[in-house]
């Protein structure tokens, strides 16, 4: 059963690995400020974070699973999508991207809880036989220690972990130390639930113990090879 995972995320295949998989990497070609854009304005609201996660995920899966069929048209095995966003107070909280965001993120959120969301999407691929995919959101809450310092926070921010990850923070790296409390599938705030993955693979009719120490032959055998991007 071979795996691909629609991502380029570190977080996201580092996960993977963990929980015994060893997918083929793909980037999605999604324009996601456009597609969230389109969808809002069409309906003429905004829309709620479990739906925004959701339809990125969707839209991820479905991107890499057609071109796969198209590339490798005997690919037999799952694509998997994700997407994830932090939400404070009402407010959502994306990538901050520079030292300045990520600081002033900080200060706001310590000693306060968030709720981490995360959408998932996997597309079943058979040689033959269409496409079939299935989906579901999953959320954690986060509870950030009120004591974390302005000096720590500095620290952190030049270390350049928060910058390119949602909410500007990390559970399983450096930021994990600023955490109290996760409440959930903690897996959710890396990147992905776990469990989650674990039901929609399975009304696939696919095992998910069939999908451990598998490694996509694309890899070749070293478990150190290059991935694909």
């Amino acid at each position: 059963m071979r795996v691909c995972l629609a991502s380029t995320s570190p977080a996201r295949l580092m996960l993977l690995r963990q929980f015994g998989i060893r997918p083929l990497t793909l980037a999605p070609d999604v324009d996601e400020e456009a597609v969230i854009a389109a969808v809002e304005s069409a309906e003429g609201r905004t829309l709620a974070p479990d739906e925004h996660v959701l339809l990125l995920a969707r839209r991820k899966a479905a991107d890499v699973a057609a071109r796969l069929q198209d590339d490798i048209p005997g690919f037999d095995g799952i694509v998997i999508g994700g997407d994830s966003m932090f939400e404070l107070d009402g407010d959502i909280l994306g990538k901050p991207y520079t030292p300045e965001n990520a600081t002033a993120r900080w200060r706001a959120m310590r000693g306060r809880t968030g709720v981490l969301h995360s959408g998932h999407a996997v597309v079943r691929l058979s040689p033959g036989e269409p496409p079939r995919e299935v989906h579901a959101t999953a959320a954690a809450s986060v509870s950030f220690a009120a004591d974390v310092t302005d000096a720590e926070i500095e620290a952190y921010v030049a270390s350049g972990e928060p910058l390119l990850v949602a909410g500007a923070f990390t559970v399983d790296s450096l930021g994990g130390a600023f955490i109290e409390r996760v409440e959930g599938d903690p897996s959710t705030v890396v990147g992905m639930s776990v469990s989650t993955l674990r039901r929609l693979v399975r009304e696939l009719d696919v095992e998910w113990t069939a999908l451990w120490h598998s490694t996509d032959p694309s890899l070749g055998a070293d478990i150190d090879a290059p991935l694909l991007s």
